[in-house]
């Protein structure tokens, strides 16, 4: 017998599909924005130092308040929603002055430490330019505050049940940066390494630009918060839950001041390799695009359902959404993680050895995405366990989860440092991140046994393996596929045969995948295959 999630309906299936449709022109124009970026400046000193440079506000904004607005917010929203007369909009106004104020103190204080943030980022690296690295991170830093004010009104807009615009508002985002780039393409001369021009155009475009991107993905949520009849106004003073949010706050930034020094460390290692924080940066980017359409999608639908069950005290209904969504996470990515795999290097050589980049550095990027893809799964069920526990108003657990994570991460990083060539660098950073999740995974599900009780894993486990099984098939055939076309047509280039490969997967391995699983009458997938066989019959 199929045991159905308690809290989980039709609306979480509605509101994942079209947070879905702006996710895929999310992703697929910031995959278009990182194209242009290494084409046009390559993948040596001048991108590690961008990478590195811009790295430093979303570091920062999560220190400061972007891990407590992104995780902690919603369910304190829900409850101030359902507890105060006026629906929340009191608690809503405090929380937002509370973060602007925050924000714009953190980031004059950033901007102003941006020569010591840099030197402690880029020390003892060869691969990135401390001067560089500085000029750019003074031009992006005042982004600080509209990363954690774009994360604090998508809250309030999720808790509204409104999940379209926040996220298409990193889409505006996208498009600044592409213009950016065409404008730095066109401007004449280059960027000076030695010394380094403040005042270069070049410079000045592609810091500003960035920074306007991310600023313009906050404004443009505004009117949106009014549309939803939410009045704005400076609401100052104490208020009785400020407690709850300190309470919850000082685990959220422990766990996120945890995440941060990972991701330090991991900046500071990969800026050892030879382009290898370009390289695991991009092929980050590619694996968390089926992430991004289909699994944060999922996680921010489900969200509100689960901080609205535990506040009602109704663990059947927690723990239903809890199996949904791991189940679901395995469905939707186990096959992509598949193909990344598979084909993980095919796509390093025929998406990003274009322009500057050349062979060499797509085959870094390929290698780490298709040795580090596994992780994707892995990833997806991690995040969802820790949102349990936000739920639940429990930060402390997250915390300590996330900090035997990072003492691994942290292990890995360096025992691959001392093991790696330089070139190979990029590959162990990737997949010592991966194995982290992995990890993560399984102590979250261990400690969600001992807090709630049955989990359904068993379940779980099944859908798991039947996915498993079908993806293999899946990516087998495809291969073939490629074989076969590749001989057919006696395709000698190798970017051509890259895309043959690609195609292949895309068209024969994905689909056959998920067909198999329809054939398999995984639960999951029949409403899906509903919606085809009415659309067959309709014609």
């Amino acid at each position: 017998m199929v045991i159905e999630p308690v809290s989980t309906g039709p609306s979480v299936a509605k509101a994942s599909g079209s947070m879905a449709i702006a996710t895929i022109v999310s992703r697929v124009s910031g995959l278009l924005s990182k194209l242009m970026l290494i084409a046009i400046i390559g993948s040596d000193v001048l991108n590690d130092s961008y990478q590195a440079a811009t790295t430093l506000p979303t570091m920062i904004n999560e220190l400061l308040l972007g891990g407590v607005l992104t995780s902690v917010a919603i369910p304190l929203l829900v409850r101030a929603e359902k507890e105060d007369p006026d629906g929340g909009e009191s608690y809503a106004q405090w929380l937002v002055t509370m973060s602007a104020v925050l924000l714009g103190v953190g980031t004059v204080v950033a901007i102003a430490c941006a020569p010591l943030l840099t030197s402690a980022l880029t020390s003892g690296s060869e691969d990135a330019n401390p001067a560089l690295v500085t000029a750019f991170a003074y031009l992006v830093l005042p982004g600080i505050v509209f990363y954690g004010m774009s994360a604090l009104i998508g809250a309030i807009l999720n808790t509204k049940g409104v999940f379209g615009l926040p996220t298409w508002a990193p889409v505006l985002n996208n498009v600044v940066v592409i213009i950016t780039l065409g404008i730095y393409w066109m401007l004449p001369g280059r960027i000076s390494l030695n010394p380094v021009e403040m005042g270069s155009p070049k410079l000045l475009v592609l810091g500003l630009g960035t920074m306007a991107g991310v600023a313009l993905q906050a404004l443009v949520m505004v009117p949106a918060m009014k549309r939803t009849g939410f009045k704005f106004k400076w609401r100052w003073g104490w208020d009785r839950r400020l407690a709850d949010f300190g309470a919850l706050g000082f685990w959220v930034l422990l766990y996120v001041g945890l995440g941060l020094v990972s991701m330090f460390v991991l900046t500071r290692v990969a800026l050892n390799g030879e382009g290898a924080l370009v390289a695991y940066n991009y092929q980050w980017l590619v694996s968390q695009m089926p992430y991004g359409v289909l699994g944060v999608s999922l996680l921010t639908a489900l969200m509100p359902k689960m901080s609205r069950a535990a506040a009602a005290k109704d663990t059947d209904g927690l723990v239903g959404d809890l199996s949904f969504g791991n189940r679901m996470s395995a469905i939707m990515l186990m096959p992509f993680s598949a193909m990344l795999t598979v084909a993980g290097l095919a796509i390093g050589i025929g998406v990003f050895s274009l322009g500057a980049s050349g062979i060499p550095g797509g085959t870094r990027i390929g290698m780490a995405l298709a040795l580090s893809a596994f992780g994707l799964v892995p990833y997806a069920v991690t995040l969802l366990q820790l949102r349990v526990f936000y739920a639940m108003k429990d930060a402390r657990t997250p915390t300590l989860i996330q900090a035997i994570i990072v003492v691994f991460r942290i292990g890995l990083l360096y025992a691959f440092l001392a093991i790696s060539p330089p070139e190979k660098l990029a590959v162990g950073v990737s997949i010592a991140m991966s194995l982290s999740f992995v990890v993560g995974a399984i102590v979250g599900q261990i400690w969600l046994r001992i807090r709630l009780g049955r989990l359904r894993t068993g379940f779980t486990l099944w859908t798991v393996c039947l996915t498993v099984v079908a993806s293999a098939i899946g990516v087998t055939v495809a291969v073939g596929v490629s074989m076969l076309v590749n001989k057919a047509f006696g395709v000698e280039s190798e970017r051509i045969g890259a895309w043959v490969e690609i195609i292949s997967q895309t068209v024969v391995g994905l689909p056959l995948s998920f067909g198999l699983l329809a054939a398999f009458r995984v639960p999951e997938m029949k409403p899906a295959v509903d919606k085809i066989i009415r659309l067959v019959r309709r014609r």
